[in-house]
């Protein structure tokens, strides 16, 4: 047993004990005079009740289980001198019983009841008194009761911790599911902005600033209104940089510091720590994405990659980052069990017959589509993927197998001119302007 002070119940049941042995030694002292030698009988109580205010007080009882043995040691030989003397003796075995139980290992606190209970069983033969049955069943049966007591508070206490340390654990995971989540929702959002400005805002401005560069190109050195043309113009300028800098600044942090394919080699080193092995490569003359690129296709990264280290059990994972003349393409390919992409369906669309040998839905790329026992939590990553892929005009593939690894292949066309979206390839000297005429009506 342990020999720690581990809860206010067990301190309560400890001094309980020690009332009781107090109690039980004061009896015996108040009936020595129903024997032969009442000074001997007063003397061992004084001595056994001496030892016990020793280990009662002292704190070192409570902390080391040398000094706990050493302690139970000198009470017991002290009871066995006291009930050598006095039959009244006899009832300090049952107090001792516990305290043995409850200070004492179970290699050696079993053993010392056993003796203890012989040694009741024998002082109470040895003073004579009438062999009765319940003198040989009542010292075995109060040590068979001591020892079901202790022991199932043990296994109850053990229980308790198991529960209480769970359940920390679940809180624990419940905080850092919600962070998670809650970071996850602002990443979300700030590229949902940074989209949407980028769609809207400043292709708008930058087709402002173009178009009344152009008009500007019509109107004469001294019409009166270039001053206001150049102020818009400049205005409109000054704008769209400012867009490009919410745009810049709403990217997500994998891309603040580099490239794509920085971002991407990041992403495969800090998964290298542990299995799979994961690698990556680039193929082709890098070329600069548009923001919404870089983000798409860093996502889908980071969730096939994820689905590879929680599903895949695979040994390697490569990650290649193809650059060619009209398109880019990002292929996430592991040697891991594989999975039958059609047999993947959204957690509403799923069936218990989707689930194959196991319970357990796939094996590879399914981005929460399956945990631990088969249970189904999710099954969005891959249709969040191809959402990804088509929302740019490009194409999402799933190759795999039962036992045949998995390749996630995407392909996105570049823009027509090359450039980043926030850049609008207009020609000031393509547009539709009005003629001379018409310009000075």
């Amino acid at each position: 047993m342990n020999v720690r002070r581990r809860s206010p119940v067990v301190a309560t049941l400890r001094l309980c004990l020690y009332a009781l042995l107090a109690g039980l030694l004061l009896l015996a002292a108040l009936r020595s005079g129903d024997n032969g030698h009442p000074t001997a009988v007063v003397v061992s109580v004084l001595v056994t009740g001496a030892v016990l205010a020793a280990g009662a007080v002292g704190p070192a009882v409570h902390r080391s289980r040398r000094t706990a043995a050493v302690w139970v040691a000198a009470l017991s030989a002290s009871w066995l001198v006291l009930v050598a003397f006095s039959p009244d003796g006899l009832w300090v075995a049952f107090p001792l019983y516990f305290l043995q139980l409850h200070l004492l290992p179970v290699r050696w606190s079993l053993p010392a009841v056993a003796l203890t209970a012989g040694a009741a069983i024998a002082s109470f033969v040895a003073h004579g008194a009438p062999l009765t049955p319940g003198a040989f069943i009542g010292p075995p049966l109060g040590a068979a009761v001591a020892v079901a007591t202790v022991l199932g508070y043990e296994a109850l206490y053990r229980e308790s911790e198991r529960r209480r340390e769970l359940i920390e654990e679940l809180i624990a995971a419940r905080a850092e599911l919600a962070e998670a989540e809650r970071a996850a929702g602002t990443l979300a959002e700030r590229e949902r902005l940074a989209r949407e400005i980028h769609d809207t805002l400043a292709q708008g401005l930058s087709s402002i600033q173009l178009l009344l560069r152009a008009a500007q190109r019509l109107l004469p050195a001294d019409s009166p209104a270039a001053p206001h043309l150049e102020q818009a113009r400049s205005t409109a300028q000054d704008n769209l940089a400012e867009a490009r800098r919410f745009v810049r600044a709403l990217t997500p942090p994998d891309l603040e510091h580099g490239s794509l394919a920085a971002a991407l080699e990041r992403l495969c080193r800090s998964a290298a720590v542990d299995t799979p092995k994961v690698r990556f490569s680039v193929s082709g003359p890098p070329v600069e994405l548009p923001t919404p690129y870089e983000v798409a296709l860093l996502r889908i990264a980071q969730s096939a990659l994820g689905n590879t280290l929680r599903h895949a059990r695979a040994d390697r994972a490569e990650i290649t980052l193809s650059f060619m003349d009209t398109a880019v393409a990002l292929d996430v390919v592991d040697d891991g069990v594989g999975f039958t992409p059609g047999g993947v369906r959204p957690a509403g669309d799923r069936t218990e017959a989707d689930q194959t040998e196991g319970g357990q839905t796939d094996g590879g790329q399914t981005d929460g589509d399956r945990t631990e026992g088969g249970q189904t939590d999710g099954g969005f990553g891959l249709p969040a993927m191809r959402s990804r892929a088509e929302s740019l005009g490009g194409t999402f593939t799933v190759e795999s197998a039962p036992g045949q690894g998995t390749a996630v292949a995407v392909t996105l066309p570049l823009p027509v001119t090359g450039e980043p979206p926030e850049t609008v390839s207009l020609d000031a000297d393509r547009l539709p302007l009005p003629s001379a005429a018409g310009s000075r009506t």
